[in-house]
């Protein structure tokens, strides 16, 4: 089975905070001269975090939904260094090693449910991505939607796979839907369930799911407190994606019932 092809680039200058997100993400710029949306190892929710936004966005992508590319950034510790600002300097220290990018949109505009045009069929493809991954965080409120080009982007997928927080009982999500698919941002334009439905059935199996988890760096598995090994956490993800793909007919029907 061979990885996905994720780059890995070196973070080369730390430009400016995004104080908008809880995390604190930076735009910065790697050496390959493009600029990121760094999320850090050592922000509130770390490296979990990042697992999250790269399963999530990886998955969007292999559904034909559109995701900034995603990097791994390496960051040394010389940038903890010369940063003036104490929160910034302690999240720098605290995410030297391997981080996720987000290639920067430039130019792009944030989502308005009131203005922005989105076909069924791709808002349909949404609301069933989030409902598979438990994405709690696209709501009116705070969308993580873009338009670039016209086109409808989909970013930070963080708060996604809530299950993982709680290794104890993490079986325990295996069976249950997503009530939240209520304030979805994206429900009232997702006319195309069903199709939508029959489209990721098409493109997700076994082997995508188990290509994308792979694609997690050990580092990001290993936890000073852990009840599992990273090949059991890794086994506990592919597990619980694909009970998710496996009833996603039941998702189906409570995002209709909510609309």
């Amino acid at each position: 089975m061979n990885k996905m092809d994720i780059r890995t680039v070196d973070v080369v200058q730390y430009m400016k905070p995004l104080r908008e997100g809880g995390s604190l993400p930076a735009i910065v710029k790697a050496d390959d001269d493009f600029l990121y949306v760094m999320k850090f190892s050592g922000a509130g929710q770390g490296k979990k975090a990042l697992i999250a936004e790269l399963i999530g966005g990886e998955l969007a992508r292999a559904i034909g939904l559109k995701v900034p590319e995603l990097v791994f950034m390496n960051l040394d510790a010389s940038f903890s260094k010369t940063e003036p600002d104490e929160e910034i300097q302690d999240l720098l220290k605290f995410s030297v090693g391997l981080n996720l990018g987000l290639h920067f949109l430039s130019g792009s505009i944030t989502y308005d449910p009131l203005v922005s045009e989105v076909d069924p069929l791709t808002a349909s493809k949404v609301v069933l991505l989030d409902s598979l991954i438990t994405n709690i965080d696209r709501t009116a409120k705070n969308a993580n939607l873009l338009i670039w080009n016209r086109e409808l982007w989909l970013i930070d997928h963080g708060a996604s796979l809530y299950f993982h927080h709680n290794w104890k009982n993490w079986e325990s999500h295996l069976k249950g839907t997503f009530p939240p698919v209520r304030d979805h941002v994206l429900l009232d334009k997702a006319e195309q369930l069903t199709e939508a439905a029959a489209e990721i059935r098409s493109k997700i199996d076994g082997e995508k799911i188990r290509e994308i988890v792979s694609t997690i760096p050990d580092a990001w598995l290993t936890y000073e407190y852990s009840e599992l090994s990273a090949t059991e956490m890794r086994n506990a993800y592919m597990e619980f994606l694909s009970n998710k793909l496996a009833n996603i007919d039941s998702l189906v029907k409570e995002a209709n019932h909510a609309r």
